[in-house]
Order: structure tokens, then sequence, then C-alpha cells
């Protein structure tokens, strides 16, 4: 890892391990920093409008393929709520989530009791599941945080049945897109779509601005705020302002096996 890559992660780190512990009241299910095309508009009960431009790019990538009757597995599932949503509206057989953080784990084990959905701890890089044992896997602005892609790539083609689909998204650093193309490149698996979404991700954040800043408020102690409103990608934040710059590009791929 690069220093500024380290220095990302242990960030990520501390504010993950804090959300994880101190939102007692699951007021976030979702830590991603949205998505919104305004082309589209995407029905959503009231329960689910609070999170809407979060669940609009597990949306984007959930729509790209037929889900319905197959075996999914999302990597990096965080607190659950993007893999619950799929499991409620696009009908696959079963749904695994699996993140590193055992308290994210255990929150998603005790708040989602829905036939087929299980979560479970497991290392993206080392993957306690069988060859070919899925059709679907899901990665959401995860993957930043793992040392090796590598190994993480081929934990995803190992897992995937062959006709299988790799769904991803995720940023990095401008300088760090040729390596991970060529980690992609390698990877075995062949791209069906590719497309850079710092437009509708910046959108996003915009539109859900005063939400995001409100819970902060709520959830982060004062000496917190400033972290956290980087980490939320607040309007005027390092991290909103990288995407706007595309010194962040944000990527959305289907890969098939």
């Amino acid at each position: 890892m690069t220093l500024k890559t380290n220095l990302r992660e242990t960030f990520f780190r501390i504010w993950y391990w804090y959300v994880n512990k101190a939102d007692k009241n699951a007021q976030i299910l979702f830590m991603n920093f949205g998505y919104h095309d305004p082309s589209q508009h995407i029905a959503m009960d009231e329960k689910s409008e609070r999170d809407r431009y979060s669940i609009q790019l597990y949306h984007h990538l959930a729509e790209a393929v037929d889900m319905q009757g197959k075996d999914i597995v999302e990597i990096g599932c965080g607190r659950g709520g993007g893999l619950s949503y799929i499991a409620s509206n696009f009908s696959p057989a079963t749904a695994i989530g699996i993140d590193l953080n055992k308290r994210a784990v255990r929150f998603c084990g005790r708040r989602y009791k829905m036939n087929g959905l299980s979560f479970s701890q497991g290392d993206a890089q080392h993957l306690k599941l069988e060859d070919d044992s899925c059709d679907i896997v899901i990665n959401v602005e995860s993957s930043h945080r793992y040392p090796n892609m590598t190994a993480f790539l081929n934990e995803v083609f190992r897992i995937l049945r062959p006709g299988g689909s790799f769904l991803f998204t995720d940023f990095r650093y401008d300088s760090e897109m040729d390596e991970l193309k060529k980690d992609l490149k390698g990877s075995g698996f062949t791209v069906i779509k590719e497309k850079i979404i710092n437009r509708e991700i910046t959108t996003a954040l915009e539109l859900d601005d005063n939400r995001r800043r409100s819970l902060i408020k709520t959830l982060a102690p004062k000496f917190l705020h400033k972290l956290a409103l980087n980490f939320a990608g607040a309007l005027g934040s390092d991290t909103y302002n990288n995407f706007t710059s595309e010194k962040y590009v944000y990527f959305s791929y289907v890969f098939n096996k």
C-alpha cells in the first residue's frame, strides 16, 4: 500500500469501528456515498426512502443481471442494508453477506430476518466458501480497504460458478487506476460493462447532505465531527472535493466468469 492508501485505510477503519459501536438505534444501515441518476426513478416504500441514495447504488448494480432464483454473496456487506434490499426486491434463492467486522455481522444477524438471507464473518482475501458455490458476487465500496486486490479477485473467481457475474463498484485515487485495471485484466473475468460514475455519486452527496450532517450531529461527539463529515462526503469536505475533481475515480463494473 502507498502512504496515502494507508492513511485512508486508517481513517475508514476508525470510523467503521465507531459507527458499529455507537449506532445503538440502527440509524445507519448503509455506509456508501450513494448514487443518483436524475433520469431514473426507483419506487421505494416509506421505510426505505430515508436511505434512497445509498439504496440506488445497490439498485444500479443489481439491475444489471437477473438475480431471480440465484445464489448471491456480498463481500463487505457492512451493516447489511444493501443485501437486505436486494434480497427483498430481486428474489434471489439465497443471499449471504460476509464482512470482516464481527460487530457488523452480529448487528446484521440480529436485525435482518428473512428466509435465505444470512451473514457471517470472513476475510475477503480468504473466503470460507466452496469453489463454484454462487451465481453472483457483489462488492460495493469495500475493496479500497483490501491489502491484496489480486487475492480478493482470485477468491471471487474461485467461488463463482461458470457463467456467474461479479458486480463491482468502488473508488480509487486517480493515480491508482492503472494498477487496478491491470489487476482486473489479469483476473480472468470478461468485462460486460464499465462506467465512471463520479457525477452520479456527487449528485447523491449533494441531495443527501442535510441528512448526513444531521446523523453526524446526533451520533458523533463534537471532536469527531470533522472526521465524520469527511467520511460521509459532506459538501466542502476533502472527500467530496476529491470526487468532483476526479482525484477520486468512482467506477462501476459488471464482469462474467
